[in-house]
């Protein structure tokens, strides 16, 4: 009986699109050196454990916004070079009519007071792919902009 509820969850699990792609994100696991940028409507969005995932469907027309490097962004422990790695942000390499973005924990979102983001609301990312030669449409989420605020999510507010 446990044996069949296992196998009935992990093939739920392996139905879910937010669970398509055989990844761990964590940050060794993702091509810091190369930022995307990526803007879309959520479709989906699942807040668990281990981390917050949003899946969205890109802007038709997506391209990098001029002001980019100009946009302002919140301090946070991490050290990290938020200008630089604005300066370095392109468009993703690869076209696909949905993205997996993996955010952060849930304690870490709280941390930033980001309020749950639901399927129909609008976001943009700064965010890295996964690093292998033909890396499926997610990207782990440096930056999260929604709702006129931007967000770190490398680690708490400073």
């Amino acid at each position: 009986m446990e044996r069949r509820l296992f196998l009935g969850g992990l093939a739920a699990c392996a139905a879910s699109p937010l669970l398509a792609h055989a990844r761990p994100a964590g940050w060794g696991d993702v091509d810091t050196a190369h930022p995307w940028y990526l803007a879309g409507r959520v479709t989906a969005a699942r807040w668990s454990a281990p981390h917050v995932e949003l899946l969205i469907a890109p802007d038709p027309a997506l391209s990098l916004p001029a002001d980019l490097r100009a946009w302002s962004l919140p301090a946070q422990r991490a050290q990290v070079d938020g200008a630089a790695l604005l300066a370095r942000t392109r468009l993703p390499t690869r076209d696909a009519t949905e993205w997996t973005l993996v955010l952060a924990s849930a304690r870490l979102l709280h941390a930033w007071r980001i309020p749950r983001i639901a399927p129909g609301e609008r976001v943009a990312v700064v965010g890295y792919p996964l690093r292998q030669d033909d890396p499926p449409p997610l990207l782990r989420v440096e930056y999260l902009f929604h709702a006129d605020r931007a967000y770190a999510l490398r680690s708490p507010p400073s």
